[in-house]
């Protein structure tokens, strides 16, 4: 379902400079006979970035997922990059979320940031509707401009794909116009708002029961730990 969002994100990513990093091979890539699935991830060191990781699990017509997460350097506070696509297909149920993860939630740094992710939302009316965002609270890293959907086949094939394609030239070209504003954050401040996301999307992202049914929880904890959120516990 996602395989050719996957490639066009790691295009992108190498366009801008991106070299893969290496990762332990169960975290690169992880099996579970008895579900019949598998997880795979990327680790990128991209210019300007202190991480970047992406995750693509295929649980066949059960369960898609692609995840990704970017982190800005600390000496830049601009926003968090954060795709979640999750797709059932026994339901045929996509849900999307797309958003400028914000470091604070402050009228000042969403006008500094914001105005491109606020014109792409007002473009596609069918994946604005935040209100059930019932994993999370809205009011915490996530931004007013948040892409988010609970659709169907169509949304998926033939919505989504242009829609994950502007959002993230937006987040690069966002990226690279930071260096000409002036921050609204400390270093220290930064760094404690990425560690604050850590803990909190560790505590709260439904992807991680997802995975220890899927997985394990041995195997499961690791992954949320060492690889997706782990400034939570440096």
């Amino acid at each position: 379902m996602f395989d050719l969002l996957l490639d066009n994100l790691n295009k992108k990513i190498i366009s801008h400079g991106g070299i893969e990093l290496q990762l332990p091979q169960d975290i690169k890539e992880h099996y579970s006979k008895k579900n019949n699935s598998r997880i795979q991830s990327w680790l990128w060191d991209i210019p300007g970035f202190r991480r970047w990781r992406v995750t693509r699990m295929d649980a066949g017509n059960k369960l898609q997922v692609l995840n990704s997460v970017g982190y800005p350097e600390f000496k830049n506070d601009m926003p968090i990059f954060g795709v979640d696509l999750l797709w059932f297909g026994v339901k045929k149920q996509l849900v999307a979320i797309l958003d400028f993860q914000p470091l604070i939630q402050n009228d000042i740094y969403f006008n500094q940031y914001f105005e491109s992710l606020k014109n792409l939302k007002r473009s596609c009316p069918e994946f604005s509707n935040e209100n059930n965002m019932r994993a999370y609270d809205s009011g915490q890293f996530f931004s007013p401009c948040v892409i988010f959907c609970r659709g169907d086949k169509n949304h998926a094939d033939n919505l989504l794909p242009s829609i994950f394609s502007k959002f993230t030239d937006l987040y690069f070209d966002l990226h690279k116009e930071s260096f000409d504003l002036d921050n609204i954050l400390t270093l220290d401040e930064v760094r404690r708002c990425h560690c604050s996301y850590d803990v909190y999307n560790s505590e709260r992202d439904p992807a991680h029961g997802l995975f220890k049914s899927y997985f394990g929880k041995e195997w499961s904890n690791r992954f949320l730990n060492e690889f997706l959120f782990p400034l939570r516990i440096s």
